[in-house]
């Protein structure tokens, strides 16, 4: 008889850097067996750099050779410097942060608030991430991941459900679209559409990927709190960014403690403020993230050694998720020095006018959602689509708006499925889940999203949507 080891061995999930290199050695294989074509492109009125549909030609095939991935992601480190410095530097300000124990001690004083209660604190968390993300990117969110970890490892859940209730808030935020200048302004303007225009249906879809996030979210989480084994970081031997322990063992409540709470609010809004008034990219929130760092340390009483010490160890933990994010982001760079990308979105275009008329707007959806395994930053996916599926949408009798839908949806959804999404890399980083572990809580709600954003615009063209 086998022994109990050897009977759980079985197919292994591969290693996160394994799984992105296949993506790039599948980046660079189909820059051979794909027509390289282009669109010319120009700049429209807005000052928005897009494509020009009635231009796409082919063009002599320039094949990227596997051999230059290395390279490549070079090439996509340099590229996206910005993106992978913050994420040390947000992780190093965290580190410190956590340090002095201010958050272990807020974490003290919820658990006995909610005592009984600790359900309730995942669709709260949820909403409040999800409606601080309808203007804003996702990504700048990121270094929160910790906070929701400690807070639901202390009332015995496990990372996945502190990492979602952040993650999968900003995702229900960000990909409806309701506020969202880079996303769903830039594609309704190219769609020749009123700015905001349509916003009553983006704001019913915000509400149902609410509920159902937050109800799919409370069921994991009560299934792991009553029993740890049916938990998707069950057996799990890496360390993650924080440690679980019983509560009885959480530091309490002073008042540097209640300083430093303090500190990082008062970041908190100047984060925001900066985010909504001044359009602050990831370099500026990273230096919000080096003052919070700096100044939470001095009000927990840290000298400057400490304050250095912690957030270098902060940094450490960082290192994958950012080496992630480099490689990630060379698949764009492959497919677009290959000069297959205009026709894999010509080619998928053209599929929808094939389909039944009640199947072309779930159509345009799934050609975006594929489209975004290509493009994953949401303001280029409008400017290389939204002005190919415009006059698609108008000949297949879907409205611009359902098109714009769409796009939000297939551009913002998949983006927590995707190896390469530095969104994705970047949250499940910071909390230390595994890109293994986190598919296969998130599989099975990515299918219920997928189902749900289907319906939802095809209800939109049933009902003509404006």
């Amino acid at each position: 008889m086998a022994s109990p080891e050897k009977v759980k061995k079985g197919f292994k999930f591969p290693h996160s850097y394994v799984i992105i290199i296949c993506v790039l050695l599948l980046a660079c294989l189909m820059t051979y067996c794909i027509p390289a074509g282009q669109y010319q492109r120009y700049q429209n009125e807005e000052g928005i750099t897009v494509v020009d549909p009635s231009t796409f030609q082919y063009v002599e095939n320039t094949p990227v050779a596997p051999w230059r991935v290395p390279g490549e992601i070079m090439a996509s480190a340099a590229k996206n410097a910005t993106t992978i410095f913050s994420i040390f530097i947000i992780g190093g300000s965290f580190g410190v942060i956590l340090a002095t124990g201010a958050f272990e001690a807020l974490t003290a004083k919820l658990a006995k608030i909610f005592s009984g209660r600790e359900t309730w604190l995942i669709p709260a968390f949820t909403l409040v991430f999800g409606l601080a993300t309808t203007t804003m990117a996702n990504n700048q969110f990121i270094g929160f991941a910790p906070i929701g970890v400690m807070i639901a490892m202390a009332f015995g859940f496990d990372a996945i459900v502190g990492c979602g209730m952040i993650c999968l808030g900003g995702a229900i935020g960000f990909s409806t679209g309701t506020l969202n200048v880079n996303t769903t302004v830039i594609a309704q303007q190219i769609a020749e559409l009123v700015p905001f225009s349509g916003l009553w249906l983006r704001c019913v879809s915000f509400i149902i990927f609410w509920l159902i996030t937050s109800a799919y979210l409370v069921r994991y989480a009560q299934r792991v709190k009553a029993d740890p084994a049916k938990s998707t970081m069950y057996g799990y031997s890496g360390a993650g960014v924080v440690e679980a322990k019983p509560l009885e063992e959480f530091q309490q409540m002073d008042r540097r403690k209640a300083l430093v709470l303090l500190v990082v609010l008062g970041c908190f809004v100047w984060l925001i403020s900066g985010c909504l008034k001044y359009k602050w990219g990831l370099d500026k929130v990273s230096v919000v993230f080096m003052y919070m760092a700096i100044l939470s340390g001095l009000a927990a009483g840290f000298g400057p050694s400490r304050i250095a010490k912690e957030y270098i160890a902060g940094m450490k933990n960082m290192t994958e998720p950012a080496i992630l994010i480099a490689m990630g982001c060379a698949t764009t760079l492959i497919l677009t020095e290959g000069c297959v990308l205009d026709t894999v979105v010509r080619s998928l275009a053209g599929c929808i006018g094939m389909l039944p008329g009640f199947l072309r707007a779930p159509g345009m959806y799934i050609l975006q959602t594929v489209t975004n395994f290509f493009i994953v930053a949401g303001n280029a996916q409008a400017a290389v689509t939204m002005p190919i599926m415009v006059p698609v949408a108008d000949m297949v009798g879907v409205s611009r708006q359902t098109a714009v839908l769409a796009f939000n949806f297939g551009d913002g959804l998949s983006n927590y499925i995707l190896p390469h999404s530095s969104a994705l890399m970047g949250f499940i980083g910071m909390a230390g889940i595994p890109y293994d572990r986190w598919m296969r809580f998130m599989a099975k709600l990515f299918a219920i999203w997928a189902v749900t954003a289907m319906v939802i615009v095809a209800v939109a063209s049933a009902i003509g949507y404006v």
